[in-house]
C-alpha cells in the first residue's frame, strides 16, 4: 500500500508542476498580447490545476473520504475544461 500511495503522490507532483508549468506561460503569453483567449486559456489550466491540488491536500492532509477529493477533482476538471473550451472559440 505505501508504494501505491508514493506513486500516487508523486504523480500528483508531476501533475501539479506541468499543470503550473502550462499555467504561467499560458499567462505570461496574456500578459504579453493582451488576448482574452490566452487569459481564459491560462484560467482553465489553472482551475484544473487546482483541483489536483485540492484533491491531494483532500486525501492525504485533511484525510478526509477519497470520494469527497474525487469529487473536487472532477468539479474543477470539468469547469477548468470547459473554461479552456471557451477559449478556444472567444474572439
Amino acid at each position: 500500500m505505501v508504494h501505491v500511495t508514493s506513486t500516487i503522490v508523486a504523480l500528483k507532483t508531476v501533475t501539479l508542476v506541468l499543470g503550473g508549468l502550462i499555467t504561467y506561460f499560458a499567462f505570461k503569453a496574456y500578459r504579453r498580447t493582451g488576448s482574452g483567449p490566452l487569459k481564459a486559456l491560462a484560467l482553465g489550466f489553472g482551475t484544473v490545476t487546482l483541483g489536483s491540488l485540492l484533491a491531494g491536500v483532500l486525501d492525504r492532509v485533511l484525510a478526509t473520504a477519497g470520494t469527497a477529493a474525487l469529487a473536487v477533482e472532477s468539479a474543477l476538471t470539468a469547469v477548468g475544461f470547459a473554461i479552456i473550451l471557451y477559449s478556444l472559440y472567444a474572439d
